[in-house]
This record gives C-alpha cells, structure tokens and sequence, in this order.
C-alpha cells in the first residue's frame, strides 16, 4: 500500500505522464484511494451531518490532509448512496 493513502495513485501509462494532470482527452482525474480511517471520518461526519457548508468542509479538508473538491464529491456520492438504499 502507497505511503500517500489518501491520495490519487498515477496509473503508469503513456498518455499519463504526471498525477497532477488530467490524462487524456477527458481530463479525468484519478480514483482517490480514501484510507480506512478516512472513510470512518466521513462516514462519522455524514451520520452527523448529511450536507456540509463551506467552513465544514474547509476544516474536514484541513484534518483529513484532502482537497474540499474531495470531500464535497464524498458527501454527494454518499447521499446518493442512500438516496439508492431507501
């Protein structure tokens, strides 16, 4: 396991060059592989929480070393995820 969990993994390639840029024509970023303890963190907040206003977010971000881009698409793919559920 990457010592940077938590963090996009580049997948080695030759239209790949770098992780910090988009690949492709698509512009995709990569998957990030969220630790254990993070998603517990998330999922800690979410049972608190559903929705998450920009000061949240901000200190989320902070503590958990990820972009607020990262934990906003989180919280949205988790809501969604129980909107699928019920």
């Amino acid at each position: 396991r990457p010592s940077g969990a938590g963090q996009a993994v580049p997948e080695e390639g030759p239209e790949c060059p770098g992780a910090e840029e988009p690949c492709g024509r698509g512009g995709r970023r990569l998957r990030t592989a969220f630790s254990a303890e993070q998603i517990s963190t998330l999922e800690s907040s979410f049972q608190r929480q559903q929705y998450l206003g920009a000061a949240e977010r901000r200190q989320l971000a902070d503590r958990m070393r990820l972009s607020e881009v990262q934990i906003k698409t989180w919280f949205q793919n988790r809501r969604m995820k129980l909107k699928r559920q019920l």
